[in-house]
């Protein structure tokens, strides 16, 4: 992996795009977050493994629906040891998946870290959680533009999660996926059966 040193200048039309949705969140009460976090400039193959380039950018691109500029998220999925998976319900303030359940934890990647950093640093920030590995399991690109880094951690069975602010609820669903509870979302039991 490395980092590309110029910022990404995106156009004018989506630099107002963005500053509307983060007028929008601070309506409504959210913080707004508006600061760097990465792009995915390029990626490949290599060696067994995945290399990416990384470019600063706007954080608030990933707001703008179907033009978020390559932003790169990662998303930590929790498996305690029996199988059982952590799913944490937003709390209703957040830019994204407000008030929907969601697996793990996830977030931006900031300017100078790697993925696999932001994996567990969300996941201590958001679950007080620390795990002994972690393993990716997928690169995605998501209909908004958004490049979702998917990694994946196991935790002792007796594992006790603390919730940070941006969750109001958790509960550990069942190992099969087909068994999950009904708030989880179909593109959530997707994901699950490929996980698993």
């Amino acid at each position: 992996m490395r980092w590309h040193q110029a910022a990404y200048e995106p156009s004018q039309e989506l630099t107002a795009a963005a500053d509307a949705r983060v007028a929008a969140l601070t309506e409504r009460g959210s913080p707004a977050h508006d600061g760097m976090a990465a792009r995915m400039r390029d990626h490949e193959a290599r060696d067994g493994g995945l290399w990416m380039e990384l470019q600063p950018a706007r954080w608030a691109l990933r707001l703008v629906d179907g033009e978020a500029c390559d932003s790169l998220t990662a998303l930590c999925v929790v498996r305690r040891e029996d199988g059982h998976w952590l799913a944490g319900r937003r709390a209703s303030w957040l830019a994204t998946w407000a008030e929907r359940w969601a697996l793990g934890a996830g977030g931006a990647v900031e300017v100078g870290e790697s993925p696999v950093e932001t994996l567990t640093r969300e996941l201590d920030e958001e679950w007080q959680l620390r795990p002994a590995g972690v393993a990716i399991e997928a690169l995605v690109r998501l209909p908004s533009g958004l490049a979702m880094l998917v990694g994946q951690v196991t935790v002792p069975s007796d594992a006790s999660p603390v919730s940070d602010a941006e969750h109001d609820e958790y509960a550990w669903w069942p190992p099969d996926p087909a068994d999950w509870p009904s708030e989880a979302d179909e593109r959530l039991r997707r994901m699950g059966a490929l996980l698993a």
